[in-house]
């Protein structure tokens, strides 16, 4: 399975947890406005944001390779 190129600004708290802030898909800069949830897994780190485009999407952040990827957009419907 093959992911879409994102680049991550993150921020690591003071536990040293890796917390996203703001990604770059296709060339666009989007901000975290919100962080709807958050798992984690023995290898990744997970976080499903409300982005500055009105949009969501899940995140995940490799522990053994210290990389990001985007793992789901869900479009918005427009009516």
């Amino acid at each position: 399975m093959t992911f879409p190129h994102v680049t991550v600004e993150a921020y690591a708290g003071y536990k040293g947890e890796e917390t996203p802030r703001a990604f770059t898909l296709d060339g666009v800069r989007l901000s975290v406005d919100e962080i709807l949830s958050r798992w984690y897994t023995e290898t990744h780190s997970c976080f499903r944001i409300h982005a500055g485009d009105g949009q969501r999407y899940v995140l995940r952040y490799d522990l053994n390779e210290e990389v990001w990827e985007l793992v789901m957009q869900e479009r918005r419907i427009d009516t």
